[in-house]
C-alpha cells in the first residue's frame, strides 16, 4: 500500500521529474569534480615536493634553518607560528563572536539596530586582508608598542589581526545556528522556570553547538590560511622565538616571501611546506566534521 506523499510523486508531470534527475545528477557530478580538483592539487603539490621529501624526509618538519645558499631547508618556525597564531586568533575571537551572536540573535536591541550590526559585522569579512595589514602596519603596532615591549612586526599584531578577520565568520554562522533553534525549546526552558540566561546558556547554546562549533573551525581555517596580513605583520623570522612580542613567521608567509625568487631545490622545499598547510587544514576540517557529527547526534 502506498502512502500519500508516494501517490503525489507518481502524479508530478514528467517534466519536472526529469527536471529532478537532472538537478541530482548535475549535484553529484559537482561534488565528484571539486573532490577531484582537490585531489588533483594535492597530487601536483606532492610531485613537485618529491624532491625536497627524499632529501629532507620528515626531519623537513623539525628543523627551523632555511638557507637557500647551502639549500638547508626547514618549517619548524613556520608550523609553530601557523598554529600558534591561529589558536591565539581563535582564543580572542570566539568569546567575542558568540558574544555578538547573542546580542544579535536576541532582541536585545531594536530590529533596526540589529540589522545595521549585522551588516556592519559581516562588512568586516568584505574588506581586503591587504588593508587589514596596513591598518596593523601604520595604527596597531604603534599603539602596542606605547602599552608593550613590542619593538615591531611580531607574533602578538599578526595574532590581534588574525583575530579580526575572523571574527564575522564566528559571529555570522553562530547567529544563524541560533536563531535556527527551535521555539519551542526555548519556551520548555521557560516553562521549567530558567531565566533568560539560564535558557541562553544552558540551553540554546548546546542546542546549536554542532553549527557553532562548524563556524569556529571554518574560521580556523581560514586563520591557518591567511597571507598577506600576516605576513606584513608577523616579521618573517625563521629563527624560534616562544615571546608573543619577538618576529616569527608562518607557511604561508614563507611561501609569499620566498617563491617569487625561489629556484632548484627551494621550490620543492616550499612545495612541500604547502603540503604541509594543506595537510594541516585538511586535519583541522576532518576533525571538525567528525566533532559537528558527534554533536548532532547528541
Amino acid at each position: 500500500m502506498t502512502s500519500i506523499s508516494e501517490r503525489r510523486l507518481e502524479q508530478r508531470p514528467p517534466l519536472e521529474k526529469i527536471m529532478d534527475t537532472v538537478f541530482l545528477w548535475a549535484a553529484r557530478i559537482s561534488a565528484l569534480a571539486i573532490a577531484g580538483v582537490l585531489i588533483w592539487i594535492i597530487t601536483l603539490v606532492f610531485i613537485q615536493a618529491l624532491p625536497a621529501i627524499g632529501q629532507f624526509g620528515l626531519g623537513f618538519l623539525f628543523k627551523s634553518t632555511w638557507n637557500p645558499v647551502r639549500d638547508e631547508y626547514g618549517i619548524l618556525t613556520p608550523i609553530y607560528g601557523t598554529i600558534v597564531s591561529s589558536l591565539i586568533a581563535l582564543l580572542i575571537s570566539v568569546p567575542i563572536g558568540l558574544g555578538v551572536s547573542i546580542v544579535l540573535s536576541e532582541d536585545y536591541l531594536p530590529t533596526q539596530i540589529q540589522r545595521i550590526l549585522v551588516f556592519l559585522v559581516e562588512l568586516l569579512a568584505a574588506i581586503p586582508s591587504v588593508v587589514y595589514g596596513l591598518w596593523g602596519v601604520f595604527v596597531l603596532i604603534p599603539f602596542l608598542r606605547e602599552i608593550t615591549p613590542l619593538k615591531g612586526p611580531s607574533m602578538l599584531p599578526a595574532a590581534l589581526i588574525l583575530s579580526v578577520m575572523i571574527l564575522p565568520t564566528i559571529s555570522a554562522i553562530a547567529r544563524d545556528a541560533l536563531i535556527n533553534v527551535d521555539i519551542g525549546v526555548r519556551q520548555a526552558a521557560v516553562g521549567l522556570g530558567a531565566t533568560r540566561w539560564e535558557t541562553i546558556l544552558l540551553v540554546i547554546l548546546p542546542a546549536a553547538s554542532s553549527g557553532i562549533i562548524g563556524g569556529i573551525m571554518l574560521a580556523l581555517g581560514r586563520a591557518l590560511g591567511e597571507t598577506m596580513a600576516v605576513t606584513m605583520l608577523i616579521g618573517n623570522s625563521n629563527q624560534l622565538n616562544v615571546s608573543l612580542f619577538q618576529p616569527s613567521n608562518t607557511i604561508s608567509s614563507l611561501l609569499a616571501n620566498q617563491f617569487a625568487e625561489a629556484s632548484g631545490l627551494q621550490v620543492s622545499a616550499l612545495m612541500y611546506a604547502a603540503l604541509v598547510l594543506a595537510i594541516i587544514t585538511l586535519v583541522v576540517n576532518m576533525l571538525a566534521q567528525i566533532v559537528v557529527t558527534q554533536l548532532q547526534k547528541i
